[in-house]
């Protein structure tokens, strides 16, 4: 009865060891040691660890496999993971230099686009500077022709039209401050030519005088030659007329 009671002892103490912390066991343990079973309950604790042994073997043997083939799936799975890292990896370097060949040419796209846009706007101006420099060089010849009166003309037109439409700049500018000294030499050079032809009229004077009799003499003859003739012209159809009416009055 005794041992019954021994026994039953030891299994309360070994379940309050199994399922109390560490640092609570010790008034459990005193309590072996008070008594006079301490012998047979190491006997009890040591059949109770080969117990648990035999079961943490028995589990480790149920789950090794699972385990050695999770680690072999593990390390396949690592394989895969490198790869598709390599791929990832590759795949980006790969975006890396799309991506910067897509920005160049976007670049070069914008620049273009850009280019493209002034040349038109310098088109359009140059559309409205045209007639101003044509105008320009049209009075520039006509001055080297001596043609004033027409380069005045061409002056004001520059003046009052094609400059203003042209827009503010520099050579427009630079255009409107030259007109008036322009004017003014046209002027200047029109009237020393003009006084260079009078002067030359007055040095010349008896010749072309004599000259301008000589025409109107040569004008008169001609007029009198023209006017025998037209007597003489007169008189023979006369006489046609006379001589065509008489054999008809015979008859």
């Amino acid at each position: 009865m005794a041992s019954a009671e021994t026994a039953a002892e030891h299994e309360r103490i070994l379940r309050e060891i199994e399922s109390t912390d560490t640092n609570c066991i010790g008034p459990t343990l005193r309590s072996v040691y008070d008594g006079q079973e301490h012998g047979l309950f190491m006997d009890k604790l040591e059949g109770r660890i080969r117990n648990h042994d035999r079961e943490i073997e028995k589990m480790c043997n149920h789950h090794f496999q699972g385990f050695v083939d999770s680690i072999t799936e593990l390390l396949k799975v690592r394989g895969e993971a490198q790869k598709l890292k390599c791929q990832v990896t590759e795949t980006n370097q790969k975006l890396q230099n799309d991506g910067k060949e897509l920005l160049t040419s976007m670049d070069e796209l914008r620049q273009c686009r850009l280019q493209q846009r002034n040349i038109a706007t310098t088109i359009d101006k140059l559309t409205h500077c045209l007639p101003v420099l044509e105008m320009y060089s049209k009075l520039q010849e006509q001055m080297r022709a001596k043609r004033y009166y027409p380069a005045l003309r061409t002056l004001e037109q520059l003046e009052e039209s094609c400059l203003p439409q042209a827009g503010s700049y520099r050579f427009c500018g630079i255009m409107s401050e030259n007109i008036p000294r322009l004017r003014t030499h046209i002027r200047d050079v029109s009237m020393s030519d003009l006084k260079d032809f009078l002067e030359s009229i007055r040095k010349h004077s008896d010749k072309i005088g004599e000259t301008a009799m000589k025409q109107v003499c040569v004008l008169v003859c001609v007029r009198e030659r023209a006017s025998q003739q037209h007597c003489v012209w007169t008189l023979l159809q006369g006489q046609c007329t006379e001589t065509r009416r008489r054999p008809r009055e015979h008859i």
